[in-house]
């Protein structure tokens, strides 16, 4: 998943949030799979951006009223 700015996150729809919200938690789960394993990461960083990516995301749905706390 390419990295999703705020001014990017700011401009989909809802349901286009709601659809990118999914995906990055599926792969991050993947991700965390993997590791807990013993296996490598592709990259070094990629579980820490996708833990940020997904903030972004749950912060402009709240900020929007699209989720409940």
């Amino acid at each position: 998943m390419p990295h999703l700015s705020v001014k990017e996150v700011r401009a989909m729809t809802p349901e286009q949030r709601k659809e990118s919200l999914l995906k990055l938690r599926e792969d991050l789960l993947h991700e965390r799979g993997i590791a807990d394993m013993g296996g490598a990461p592709t990259s070094p960083g990629k579980i820490a951006h996708m833990r940020r990516t997904v903030a972004r995301i749950l912060t402009i749905m709240k900020e929007k009223g699209e989720v409940r706390e």
